[in-house]
Order: structure tokens, then C-alpha cells, then sequence
């Protein structure tokens, strides 16, 4: 070939160097396919084997987060888990936390959706189990900047207001008698989320029925592993009856949304935007309605979204800041001298003879701190909503396929010795001023990244009113004939074994009027 004949010495020199160096990078060509046909591909987490079928179903406890600590302790942080056809994978560290949560939180984004939940959320039409995607954007942009905005949650204030002065009213018809501290703060809760949704010009018998019923037997139901989410070719049997009853829950959960929204539809103004509640701002439904009647193509929500927004708001509201309001107030009682030191700090930011005010709560900075060690040792979601990878992905040197079901025990994050001093202890103290454990993964009970709890504003503001009242209003005891225990029991939110139930004791008047109208 003309290229290869060489004439003088120089060109058979470099003719030469020419083939070696061909012939070098063939070898090394060689050897890189060889190295790379032997390497395998990253493997599955490491976890106990399970037995054929079921997998590790038959091992697990009634205390899942307990359980899969336990074994997190033995299988390592990243651990996978066979439950009947279901492959679940755990994590139970901080760092391992952040590669989901931060460096691959697009392809983590979407949430599971067992059967009660698909029922529960009208197909999936919620904030919190609606697929990641344009809808989603812009549902989390009217919850966002509509309903939650600092703006339009201030101007709801004196209903709230309204909603607290109900409950130490009632606490104090009942001094001296014992009191489910669990039922009060739930019922004042749901009170408070129905003030703000639909203010008090919506007074109608479907209300004041059986709406506080219903939505604790869908908070019991969702709670319930259901046997048909592990085994899906069983669902049509139903074997538990969850579906059937959630299915019976939304079906009357959705004619009181419909009796309501066609009242507020029938309301003067309306039409025109200008719905108003007493305190002169509009409700969380006029909102949602006129957003969808604008038409705009940022927000594209129907009748549909509205109702599973609704019930995004009363589910998760209430079971969230009633199971930690019970938490609080227990381990107060607990530690009395932490209480007391919270009842120190009312005193001085609220005054002995007054009621507590959203204005005083940003004040508050023990209350606070004991509110997040609240949180802490008592995650309410242990597990967090469980995410599903829109693709494979490595992570912590090994694979999660697409479509597994990723839980994140954050209750145990939360507990981990090798970040926490005696993390078993009640200590508020550990949070006064740090926001260094905020950032790495090893506090984050309302989860992280683009699906973070969406509510969580909202509870910002109810959370602290509830406990600071409660505390600044009334001395609190366990009754002789009960004996106070700190035991959990594993839901979709972290309850009490044994309902918190103690005896609510005035330490003054309130500056109101006792009524419970």
C-alpha cells in the first residue's frame, strides 16, 4: 500500500514504531473488553433470603420500623427486602438518605400507591400520590402560592383563633375529669383544617354528621397492610375488605364534598371571586374553585383535584398534628421539669393572665426546640411516603431496579448513636440552635426534596398553638388509676399504644367567654 512502503531509513523507523504502536493498542484493546466482560453489573442490596413466594413476610413484626431497624443492623443501611411479589428496599442512614433524597431525587419523585391510597386519593389525584409530572407541578403551585401562602393564611387567623378558644373552653367544662389528650387534639385539629377550608358560612347537616367518623376510619384503613398489595393476584378477593370499605369511606366522603361545594356555589359572590369568610379572607375552597374556574394553564386542577386536595388536607392534617400533639404532651408530663421550663418561657413571651396568639409563637424557642425533639424520637410517618424509581439506579454501590418500593426508616435516621448523644433521651436542648443536623439527613421527618410534606406550613402554624395553649392554659396530670408508658405502635403515623388520657387542671381563667358555641 502506497501509505506503508518506505523509502528511506527514517520512514522504516517510523514505520516500525507505527506497527508497535498498533499492535500495544490492540493488547490494551484486548484487555479492557476482557476486564469489562467480567465485571458484573452492581448488585441488589444485601437482605435476609425470605422464603419462596411470601418472602419475609412471615418475620416481621407488628412494629415494622422496630423490625426493620433491627435487621438494618445486621444486612447494613442500604437492605433489600422480599415481601410476597413486592421487592422493597430500606434505607436507615443519613448518608444513604441524601443520595436518594438530593442527588437523585427526580428519579425518586413518585410515591406508591397501594389500593387504599388509590381509592383514598380519587385515582392517584392528590398532592401526595399524584405521579411526578405537569399535574403534580401544578397542584403543588395552587397549594403553594393559593392556599397556603403566608398572605392568605394570615387572614384565617381569627378562625383559628375561634377553633382554640373552643377547646379550653371545653377542657375547661371538664377540669378535674380525665380527657383523651389524643381525641382532643384530633377533634380540634379536623376543627381547625374545616375552618380554614370552608369557613364558618358552611353549616350543613352532612358536616356536622359523620365527617369526623369517616375520616378516622380512612386514617384506620390506610393504617392496615392490606394483603392484596403484596399479592396482586388476589385482589379481586378483597381478602381484608380494605378496598371495600375505603371504597364505602370515599363514596360518602365525596357526597359531603359535592353537598358543600354546591353550597358554596350557591353562595352570593362566589361566581365573581369575592367569597368571603368573617374574617374577610377567602377559604381554601373559594380558592380552589376560582382557580379551577380561571382557566389558567400554569394550574389546570378539575372537581377531581379539588376533592383529593380536600382530602389531602383532612387526612394528613389531622392524623399529623394530633399523633404529635399526644406525643408532646406525653413526654411533658413525662418530664415535668421540661415542662416546666416551657410554661417559664409562656409566662414570660405570652403574660400569667393571657391567651396565646400566633404572634407569640415565632418567640418561642424552647417550645419549639421541645416540638422538633418531638419529632425526632417520635417521627410521625416512621417509614416516610414510600417512593418508587422511575428508572434503575445505583446507589450506595448497589442497584435498585425501577418500580421497587424504597422506605426510608427515618424514625431509626433519627435515633442513629453516631449522630445523636443518647438519642433515646427526651432532650429539647439538643436544638437549640443547630441547623447543622437539618442539612445532612439526620432530622427530616416530613421527608425531603420535591415531595416533601406539602402541608408543612400549615402545620408550622397549627402544631404550636395547639401544644403552647394546652400548656399555658392548663396544669396537667396522669390520673392515679393510670399509669403513663411511652410504647409505640407502627401506623402510616407513629400513635401511642395506650391512648394518652390525663386530667386537664386550669391555672386561670380565659380572657373569654366559656362557650363552645
Amino acid at each position: 500500500m502506497w501509505w506503508w512502503e518506505g523509502r528511506i531509513r527514517w520512514d522504516e523507523l517510523a514505520r516500525a514504531l507505527l506497527t508497535f504502536l498498533i499492535g500495544l493498542f490492540a493488547i490494551i484493546w484486548y484487555a479492557w473488553r476482557y476486564v469489562n466482560s467480567r465485571k458484573k453489573p452492581p448488585l441488589l442490596p444485601p437482605g435476609p433470603r425470605g422464603l419462596p413466594l411470601i418472602g419475609s413476610l412471615p418475620f416481621l413484626g407488628s412494629n415494622l420500623h422496630q423490625c426493620l431497624d433491627e435487621l438494618a443492623r445486621r444486612y447494613g443501611p442500604l437492605m433489600k427486602l422480599q415481601l410476597g411479589t413486592k421487592l422493597c428496599v430500606v434505607i436507615s442512614s443519613s448518608s444513604v438518605a441524601k443520595e436518594i433524597y438530593k442527588e437523585n431525587d427526580i428519579i425518586f419523585s413518585n410515591h406508591d400507591l397501594p389500593i387504599a391510597a388509590r381509592i383514598i386519593s380519587y385515582g392517584g389525584s392528590n398532592l401526595v400520590r399524584c405521579p411526578y409530572g405537569p399535574t403534580w407541578r401544578a397542584m403543588r403551585r395552587v397549594f403553594n402560592q393559593d392556599l397556603l401562602s403566608n398572605k392568605n393564611l394570615d387572614v384565617s387567623k381569627d378562625l383559628r383563633q375561634k377553633q382554640i378558644q373552643k377547646m379550653v373552653s371545653e377542657l375547661h367544662s371538664n377540669a378535674g375529669n380525665s380527657v383523651n389528650v389524643g381525641e382532643i387534639a384530633f377533634a380540634t385539629s379536623l376543627n381547625l383544617l374545616e375552618s380554614m377550608l370552608w369557613g364558618d358560612r358552611l353549616k350543613c347537616e352532612a358536616i356536622e354528621g359523620d365527617f369526623q367518623q369517616l375520616v378516622m376510619e380512612t386514617i384506620k384503613l390506610l393504617t392496615r397492610p392490606n394483603i392484596s398489595d403484596f399479592f396482586p393476584f388476589v385482589a379481586w378477593f378483597d381478602v381484608r375488605g380494605i378496598e371495600r370499605r375505603m371504597r364505602k369511606c370515599i363514596s360518602r366522603l365525596d357526597k359531603i364534598y359535592e353537598a358543600i361545594i354546591e353550597r358554596r356555589m350557591n353562595l352570593d359572590g362566589v361566581d365573581d371571586g369575592k367569597a368571603e369568610d368573617a374574617t374577610g379572607g377567602k377559604d381554601f375552597l373559594s380558592i380552589l374553585i376560582n382557580v379551577m374556574k380561571d382557566d389558567d394553564p400554569k394550574k389546570p386542577i378539575t372537581w377531581t383535584n379539588i376533592k383529593a386536595l380536600i382530602t389531602d388536607i383532612m387526612v394528613g392534617g389531622t392524623s399529623t398534628i394530633a399523633t404529635t400533639v399526644e406525643w408532646a404532651m406525653a413526654e411533658l408530663i413525662h418530664k415535668p421539669e421540661i415542662k416546666n421550663k416551657v410554661q417559664e418561657e409562656l409566662k414570660a413571651v405570652v403574660g400569667a393572665e393571657s391567651r396565646v396568639d400566633e404572634s407569640h409563637i415565632p418567640r418561642l424557642s424552647y417550645l419549639h426546640a421541645v416540638l422538633k425533639e418531638t419529632l425526632r424520637l417520635h417521627a410521625v410517618v416512621p417509614l416516610l411516603v414510600p417512593r418508587v424509581p422511575s428508572q434503575s439506579c445505583v446507589v450506595g454501590g448497589y442497584s435498585i431496579p425501577k418500580g421497587a418500593q424504597v422506605m426510608t426508616n427515618v424514625w431509626a435516621i433519627q435515633r442513629d448513636p453516631a449522630v445523636w448523644d443518647n438519642p433515646l433521651e427526651f432532650g429539647p436542648e439538643r436544638f437549640l440552635g443547630n441547623v447543622v443536623l437539618i442539612n445532612d439527613f439526620s432530622f427530616f421527618p416530613f421527608g425531603s426534596g420535591r415531595r416533601k410534606c406539602a402541608g408543612l406550613p400549615l402545620v408550622e402554624r397549627l402544631l404550636p398553638l395547639i401544644v403552647a395553649t394546652l400548656l399555658h392554659m392548663f396544669e396537667w396530670r396522669v390520673p392515679d388509676s393510670e399509669k403513663l408508658d411511652l410504647r409505640e405502635k407502627f401506623g402510616v403515623t407513629l400513635t401511642k399504644a395506650n391512648p394518652l388520657v390525663a386530667i386537664a387542671l386550669p391555672r386561670f381563667h380565659p380572657p373569654w367567654r366559656c362557650t363552645t358555641d
